[in-house]
């Protein structure tokens, strides 16, 4: 379904893309990051109450992937930003997200996984740790991080895992992204030395209260970031798919006597390769939907629900990586030379490395599936 967000980031299509050639391999530049302000695009995910579009999975899920689209690197930042954002919209208490949101959809980056400490004092928690991947904190005024709170010695419960948000002056940066792709999503490490992280900028990672936005944020962290993953893959495989065909118009191959778009073994591939990326993305959109429509019908969560729809955006991930790759194939050396194709080669195969494209989904998947099976096939439903 067309909505308003998805129309401004088609928009911005050409903005993002002109702004990414001109910038090469830096990061991504800050007339991008100004222009996904100003379409208000980093609040897709943010409760309405706080200013921002609380758009369904789907729908976030599709203007994910126009903005990956137009440039692997800045749709990679933007899913990553947009999600944090409304977690801490969602989770956190009223005073800190009143103070968090007064200038607008604050710009946020951080690792979540929990590579820190923290010790619990009268404020908040003291928290130290080193930490990867903070796609875009170049450009963000805040950073995340997970991290674990011990519990007093001698105690039987286990240790709490939060997520924390801290003003980006209290970490420090490391000068270290040489990467093969998304090169432009300045993923710097960072460490975190004895900064005090206030309770109310925390929430519990397995089961944190919702306070604001929609059921779909009962769902976690886990199941929404996956939405934002799946968008990335299908902006990707499609932008690569789109300047196969273009190239296809006019490129033969040497001592061919007609244009690459007229070949036999080039239209069954280009067929093939569509129609995988169509129907990989068709799964993406029925399993987030259900799963959303699911949590709102019954309040309930569904854990098959989430573990289908994380499979979901693992295999529109493999399935991208190949695509990508029968597309750069395809294009021949123009593929080698600097421009967008080979850009989106590097970038889907450096996402394909990612947790949430990592095979751990379809153990659980499957077992469920298993779980569900009937003792004759006959039988199935």
């Amino acid at each position: 379904m067309s909505t308003e967000q998805l129309v401004a980031a088609r928009a911005l299509r050409t903005t993002i893309d002109a702004n990414a050639r001109e910038a090469g391999s830096d990061f991504v530049p800050k007339e991008t990051v100004e222009a996904l302000t100003r379409a208000n695009l980093w609040g897709v995910m943010t409760p309405r109450a706080l200013g921002g579009s609380e758009l369904s999975l789907v729908d976030a899920i599709d203007v994910f992937a126009e903005t990956a689209r137009a440039n692997g690197s800045a749709g990679w930042c933007h899913m990553a930003g947009a999600s944090t954002v409304a977690y801490f919209a969602a989770y956190c208490s009223d005073d800190f997200v009143r103070d968090l949101f007064g200038q607008g959809i604050p710009l946020a980056a951080g690792q979540f996984a929990p590579n820190g400490v923290g010790v619990r004092e009268e404020d908040g928690f003291r928290v130290s740790g080193s930490y990867s991947f903070g796609s875009g904190i170049h450009y963000a005024d805040w950073v995340g991080m997970g991290f674990l709170v011990m519990p007093p010695e001698g105690s039987d419960e286990p240790a709490e895992y939060r997520f924390g948000l801290l003003p980006k002056s209290e970490v420090e940066l490391a000068g270290n992204w040489n990467v093969l792709g998304l090169e432009s999503t300045a993923s710097l490490d960072y460490t975190i030395d004895g900064a005090l992280v206030p309770e109310e900028a925390t929430f519990l990672f397995a089961n944190p209260t919702r306070h604001r936005g929609s059921k779909a944020l009962d769902l976690g962290v886990i199941a929404n970031t996956a939405a934002g993953h799946a968008g990335f893959a299908i902006g990707v495989a499609r932008r690569a798919l789109d300047e196969l065909m273009a190239i296809a118009k006019t490129k033969a191959r040497m001592g061919a006597a007609s244009f690459l778009k007229d070949g036999e073994a080039f239209q069954l591939t280009l067929g093939r390769c569509e129609s995988r990326l169509r129907s990989s993305a068709a799964w993406v959109r029925e399993a987030f939907d259900e799963m959303e429509r699911g949590i709102n019908e019954t309040g309930e969560v569904d854990v098959a629900a989430i573990n289908r729809a994380r499979q979901a955006t693992v295999f529109v991930t493999e399935e991208a990586a190949d695509i990508v790759r029968q597309a750069y194939l395809l294009a021949g050396t123009t593929a080698l030379r600097d421009g967008p194709l080979q850009t989106c080669f590097r970038d889907i195969h450096a996402g394909s490395q990612h947790f949430f494209a990592s095979p751990a989904s379809t153990r659980d998947f499957a077992a469920n599936l298993m779980d569900a099976a009937a003792h004759s096939g006959v039988d199935a439903d």
